[in-house]
């Protein structure tokens, strides 16, 4: 299993300049503690929560200050871009890095699509069409195209990526009907959000069995499952599953860019990670008519149930969330038990978002270095 960190840079106090600082400091790190990848988020508007609205740009500084960790876009929102400029400034930057990006695709949300002018309800179209245009811009000499949404004269379009036919192409998801729409494609998911290994396990299954029968859209086929979670690793256990679990908690808190207008967006998140643990069941058995552990969930589910949720996962604790494996924090030991877990479901990759709003610089590089000595050995053997 290939090891990850992912970032949006959140930003410390609005201060762009020391969030770009801090990131490139840990990304170098990152390369020298061997990390096989590092991710970057494209997102726009979220002041406060995101700033990285150009990664390529980030990834192209990146890339001379590096010498093995891929560089992965995850993801460039092909709505916002001409695909002949996405085919340009990915090839560019494969050539930069000599041959070390990935391909993240991704289609983002309506408060982002309506900002830049664009009609939510024709982004899933639009993907589609770029994601069809940009390989064959790469793999062929002369091009010309006439879609929905974008024309192309016969031109010829340079650089061609430095990798052997062109970078792994990946997509972005979060629910089940992207990761058939993945494996039909013949592209790699990219599981954005955070999830207990055995809540993902049978879709990470179906996945690697759908794809055997994908059309797809590169040359390649990329058979590849990351998933993603927030954690960070320090000498002190405990601090470090403390920080994990605050950080988690308010990456997906109320009115946050992951959960803001999603429906029951809380009994979601406790089904995904993992439900509602015994001791929590008792403390909450008020909410309910009745002692059946059945009558617990079911409401959940009606009229008012996805307020008993978000009681419920306000009250989720930091061991609970660690031993589940929905956070990987704490000791190195304790990183090492939660990422087998993940890697027991046959994922090809685990991405750890470190750098929050929660954790401070020093921090995340304690834990860069703790996962170089410790955890990365432990999964390269």
């Amino acid at each position: 299993m290939k090891l990850a960190l992912q970032y949006e840079m959140q930003r410390p106090e609005l201060d762009d300049h020391l969030v770009i600082k801090e990131t490139m400091e840990q990304c170098i790190l990152a390369d020298q503690a061997g990390f096989n990848y590092v991710w970057f988020v494209e997102h726009h508007f979220l002041t406060g929560f995101s700033a990285s609205p150009c990664p390529d740009v980030f990834y192209g500084a990146l890339s001379q200050r590096t010498k093995n960790i891929r560089l992965g876009l995850g993801v460039v929102i092909l709505p916002y871009h001409h695909p002949v400029r996405v085919a340009e400034r990915v090839a560019m930057l494969d050539h930069l890095s000599e041959g070390r990006v990935d391909f993240g695709t991704g289609r983002s949300a309506p408060y982002e699509l309506t900002g830049m002018g664009l009609d939510p309800r024709d982004s899933r179209e639009m993907w589609e069409e770029s994601l069809s245009m940009v390989p064959d811009i790469w793999s062929t000499d002369w091009y010309a195209h006439e879609g929905k949404y974008w024309q192309v004269p016969e031109r010829q379009i340079l650089p061609k990526p430095f990798q052997k036919d062109h970078p792994p192409i990946w997509v972005a998801a979060l629910q089940p009907a992207t990761y058939e729409i993945a494996a039909s494609k013949g592209i790699g998911v990219l599981s954005f959000g955070s999830s207990a290994p055995d809540s993902l396990a049978p879709y990470v299954k179906k996945y690697k069995e759908d794809i055997k029968k994908a059309t797809p859209v590169g040359k390649e086929i990329n058979n590849q499952w990351a998933s993603s979670t927030l954690g960070v690793c320090l000498k002190d256990g405990k601090k470090a599953r403390n920080m994990g679990a605050e950080s988690l908690k308010n990456f997906f808190g109320p009115d946050r860019p992951y959960v803001q207008g999603q429906k029951d967006i809380y009994a979601q998140l406790l089904e995904k990670w993992g439900g509602v643990p015994d001791h929590l069941r008792q403390n909450f058995s008020r909410y309910i008519d009745g002692d059946d552990e059945s009558e617990f969930d079911n409401a959940l589910d009606f009229s008012g149930g996805e307020a008993i949720a978000h009681k419920v996962w306000e009250d989720l604790d930091s061991d609970t969330l660690c031993e589940r494996g929905v956070v990987i924090a704490g000791d190195p030991d304790d990183c090492i038990r939660a990422l087998k877990k993940h890697e027991e479901t046959g994922i090809d990759q685990m991405m750890v978002m470190m750098q929050t709003e929660t954790v401070p610089h020093a921090e995340v590089m304690e834990s860069i270095e703790l996962w170089g000595k410790y955890i990365i050995p432990e999964f390269n053997k």
